[in-house]
């Protein structure tokens, strides 16, 4: 019997498909001579792309919050209420959708008390990462001063439109401090004593707080518990709070990386008193981070690590082959939660990913973690980005680590100094992807071909993936070739283009990356698209992450 893949390749010359032109916006010479096709299957809908798998992370870590989001409103730097405003307006053009906060690792250690009420009251606390902090580092970065807390962060969420995430302290404070922090978001105004505290600060109507994590890392910083102990506190901490009219969307912690045990074991433990249980659960969360390039050297968590802008092109393929190993994780953890939830009613929240290097690449010395991102940064999100979009049944919310001067970071911000990076660039170019109708799409493209140290290594020539709104189809390429272009037909089976756009974000160089004195080394190239019939090919560039943007009739 012939195979569907095939019978859909022996029809590509029929009337039922239209092949897009190539319009070069990045003009290039020894392109792949093998033929590449990415073919789009209107017809097979995988289910609604979340706007939430488009989240970010605020944590209390080096720079994030004070420096980065957190000016103050006695700042000189533009702030809207002490919130950095160029970062509001950079968060608004890339719908931003979802904000976890305030943690991380941060958030088990964190008394929410400590961040409300009059600022000039609240307490110093000792910051969770007190420990990784350097003499270079300011006093707000060691000692939490708490002038950013709940009602900031709310106010901050509302400026750029999106909801809160707010992840409870299940290590260090009782269940009825998380019931205390559901009532002085959600209760209505006047209802309660924490509502009128509410009031007082100047927001009378509740917060209406729907996703609540209980917990963060619970098998490590977060308590150091077992599945079971966990599961345990999780239904300890979840039982009967108070809903106020708003529906409440419970995050259990979940596993790292591929520990399906944790997964089984907590969601046996879950379902110990019942299958009904897993009602009160929305989502687990998956967190995941690239960064062992040493090529099978080490597994050590420091030594494994290399240089985030020092990069040979092997490390490139490398940190790129880490980031797709998402696609298995996302598989493999709903086949171990579909033993216990059939109907998957419990979804994943992929709270944090990323790339993870050394430290040395700060933008501003004393910010501890955080790293510049870099064109492999940018693509490394892009592919990611494409699972998140091909699992749209599975993947209810994801979380990129972090927001700002951290991690895999869409900006980068000291005192009056701001930059987006690469990193969010893809943010905003696949902003278009948000609530669309995620469709089946097949690409087939010659593998990438190199030498891991001796020993030969391979790695896919383009994927991506594509979403429909109602007229409008939107597909996003990555090609992770260093060197080569990639000739590719694409077929749209049953479709009429009216017009379209190609959006392009590459540079000659792998390195490049955004900086405070040079802020558009890396920016997105948009260019519209001309069709003038025949069989030609798109030609998407090296190392480049790609935006089609087409009009349907």
């Amino acid at each position: 019997m012939i195979g569907r893949r095939q019978f859909i390749r022996n029809s590509a010359a029929g009337a039922g498909y239209l092949w897009l032109n190539r319009v070069a916006p990045f003009a290039a010479t020894g392109a792949v001579a093998d033929e590449s096709r990415i073919e789009v299957l209107l017809g097979e809908s995988l289910g609604t792309i979340s706007p939430n798998i488009y989240g970010h992370f605020t944590e209390n870590l080096g720079g994030v919050i004070y420096d980065g989001v957190w000016v103050g409103e006695k700042s000189k730097v533009p702030n809207i209420n002490g919130i950095r405003k160029e970062l509001v307006e950079e968060m608004r053009k890339i719908k931003a959708p979802v904000i976890r906060y305030p943690g991380g690792c941060f958030a088990d250690s964190y008394d929410w008390r400590d961040g409300i009420g009059p600022a000039d009251k609240r307490p110093r606390r000792t910051n969770f990462w007190l420990q990784e902090e350097t003499a270079a580092g300011p006093a707000s970065h060691k000692y939490d001063p708490n002038q950013f807390g709940t009602n900031e962060f709310i106010q901050f969420c509302k400026l750029i439109g999106s909801q809160p995430y707010l992840a409870a302290n299940v290590r260090s404070l009782p269940a009825a401090e998380f019931y205390r922090w559901v009532e002085y978001c959600n209760s209505p105004a006047g209802s309660t004593t924490l509502a009128d505290t509410r009031a007082a600060a100047g927001y009378s109507e509740p917060f209406g707080v729907q996703y609540w994590g209980v917990g963060n890392e619970s098998w490590g910083c977060g308590g150091n518990f077992t599945a079971q102990e966990y599961a345990v506190e999780f239904r300890r901490y979840t039982a009967w709070v108070p809903k106020y009219g708003q529906p409440l969307s419970f995050i259990a912690s979940g596993s790292n990386d591929d520990k399906w045990d944790w997964t089984r074991e907590f969601l046996q433990e879950i379902v110990r008193k019942g299958p009904g249980e897993l009602r009160s659960i929305y989502g687990l969360a998956l967190h995941y981070y690239a960064w062992n390039l040493s090529r099978g050297r080490t597994n050590d968590w420091n030594e494994g690590k290399d240089d985030a802008l020092k990069f040979d092109v092997v490390d490139w393929y490398e940190i790129l082959r880490q980031g797709d190993v998402m696609e298995s994780l996302i598989k493999g953890h709903w086949l171990v939660m579909g033993e216990f939830d059939r109907e998957h009613s419990v979804k994943l929240v992929v709270d944090e990913w990323g790339p993870w290097y050394r430290k040395g690449s700060e933008a501003t010395p004393g910010d501890i973690l955080e790293q510049t991102p870099t064109l492999r940064d940018a693509l490394f999100s892009g592919l990611t980005l494409d699972t998140f979009n091909r699992h749209p049944e599975k993947v209810a919310m994801a979380n990129c680590a972090q927001l700002i001067n951290c991690l895999n970071s869409l900006y980068l911000a000291h005192e009056d100094k701001f930059c987006v990076t690469p990193v969010g660039h893809v943010f905003g170019m696949y902003a278009a992807h948000q609530g669309g109708q995620a469709l089946r799409t097949i690409f087939s493209s010659p593998a990438i071909n190199y030498d891991r140290d001796g020993k030969p290594a391979s790695f896919w020539g383009l994927n991506g993936s594509a979403s429909l709104h109602d007229k409008e189809l939107v597909l996003t390429v990555v090609n992770p070739d260093v060197s080569a272009p990639r000739e590719a037909k694409i077929g749209i089976r049953g479709a009429t283009l009216k017009s379209g756009t190609a959006t392009t974000l590459t540079n000659s160089d792998i390195h490049a990356h955004n900086t405070f004195d040079q802020r558009e080394v890396v920016t997105p190239q948009t260019k519209s698209l001309d069709f003038h019939g025949g069989n030609l090919a798109y030609s998407f560039p090296p190392a480049s992450v790609t935006k089609l943007t087409l009009s349907l009739e």
